[in-house]
C-alpha cells in the first residue's frame, strides 16, 4: 500500500493511528485488546505482553492497571517510528517499555498477541509488588485460579539470576502447594495455628454436601472441625446466606465450622487460636495449645457450663 493511500485513508477517517507505526482499519473507539496488539507491534521484533498486561489477558488479577506493559529483547530499543503524514495521535494508555535478554525464550509459544507465559508473568509481578504480602498474593491467584503450579513457579524461580524476596517465595510456594490460597490463609498458618502447636489442617479439600461442590479453607478431619476465613470486609446479603447455609449444611453431616476475618487473624491470632483449640479439645484433640509468648491466651480455660433454673 503506498503512501499516498494510508494519506487518504487517514484523512477521511476510515483508519486512525494508534501506536507509533501501527493503525486501526476501522472508525469508533478501539477496544482494550486493538490497544495491546498495537503496542506489541510498535514495540517492534521479539515483543511480548508483560507484567500487569499479561496478567490481564491471562485473567489473572481483578484489577485491571490502565498503561500497557510490554518486554523487548535487552539488547535493542523501540524506534521511533513515524506515522504517515501529520494527524494527531488520539490519547492512548501510556506505554510502559521492559528490557530482557530472557524474552525470546520465556515468550508463550503458541497464544497471541505474544506475551510472557504464565510463570514468568506472575514472577515478574511478584518483583513489581511493592510489598512481600502483594507479591504472596500473585502466586495465590494463579495457583487457585488454575492457571500454573506452585512447581513450575519454583522453577521459574530458579532461573531467575536476581530476584527480590527469592527466600520468602520459596517458602511461601510450599505453602502454596499445601493448599494455601490467599495471603489470609498464610496468615492463619503462621499466625495462629503453627505458633500455637494446633494439628496440621487439610488445606481446600473438596466437600459436596448435596449436588453442591465447594473447598474448605482447613479441616481438621480427625475433629470434624472447619475453620473458614475471609478476607473481604462485608458480603452481600446473598453470599452471607450462602455461607450460612453451607455451614448449617456440614453441621448436619457432623462438622462445627469456625469462621474468622481479616481482623480476627490479624489482630488477635492468640485469641483465635485459643478459640480453635478449645473447639478442637472438646472433639478429642490431646492438645493442649502452646503459647507463643508470655502474654499469649492460647491456653486451656476454665470450662463453660449452662446452669438452668
Amino acid at each position: 500500500m503506498s503512501v499516498t493511500e494510508i494519506r487518504g485513508r487517514l484523512r477521511n477517517g476510515r483508519w486512525q493511528p494508534l501506536y507509533r507505526g501501527t493503525y486501526a482499519a476501522f472508525t469508533g473507539q478501539p477496544p482494550r485488546l486493538a490497544l495491546i496488539w498495537s503496542a506489541v507491534l510498535s514495540a517492534g521484533l521479539g515483543a511480548a505482553a508483560s507484567h500487569y498486561t499479561a496478567a490481564e489477558l491471562y485473567q489473572l488479577g481483578r484489577r485491571r492497571v490502565e498503561a500497557i506493559h510490554v518486554t523487548i529483547p535487552a539488547a535493542r530499543t523501540v524506534q521511533r517510528t513515524a506515522h504517515v503524514g501529520a494527524e494527531p495521535v488520539p490519547a492512548l494508555p501510556r506505554l510502559m517499555v521492559h528490557r530482557s535478554d530472557r524474552i525470546l525464550r520465556t515468550r508463550h509459544p503458541a497464544l497471541r498477541p505474544a506475551r510472557t507465559t504464565v510463570e514468568e508473568t506472575v514472577i515478574d509481578l511478584t518483583q513489581s509488588a511493592a510489598t512481600f504480602e502483594d507479591a504472596f498474593n500473585w502466586l495465590c491467584q494463579a495457583c487457585a485460579g488454575r492457571l500454573t503450579t506452585a512447581d513450575r513457579l519454583r522453577r521459574t524461580l530458579g532461573q531467575r539470576k536476581k530476584l527480590r524476596y527469592r527466600q520468602e517465595l520459596r517458602a511461601a510456594l510450599a505453602d502454596v502447594a499445601d493448599g494455601v490460597h490467599s495471603p489470609l490463609e498464610h496468615r492463619y498458618v503462621h499466625r495462629v495455628e503453627r505458633p500455637h502447636a494446633l494439628p496440621t489442617a487439610r488445606r481446600q479439600p473438596r466437600a459436596t454436601p448435596g449436588a453442591r461442590r465447594y473447598y474448605l479453607d482447613n479441616l481438621y478431619q480427625d475433629y470434624l472441625v472447619v475453620v473458614e476465613l475471609d478476607g473481604a470486609a462485608a458480603h452481600p446479603t446473598a453470599e452471607r446466606w450462602r455461607d450460612i447455609r453451607r455451614d448449617n449444611s456440614l453441621a448436619q453431616r457432623g462438622l462445627m465450622t469456625l469462621r474468622y476475618g481479616w481482623s480476627d487473624v490479624t489482630g488477635r491470632p492468640c485469641a483465635v487460636a485459643a478459640e480453635v483449640a478449645a473447639v478442637l479439645a472438646q472433639r478429642g484433640w490431646p492438645g493442649p495449645a502452646r503459647p507463643c509468648s508470655p502474654r499469649c491466651p492460647a491456653r486451656p480455660g476454665p470450662a463453660f457450663m449452662i446452669v438452668g433454673d
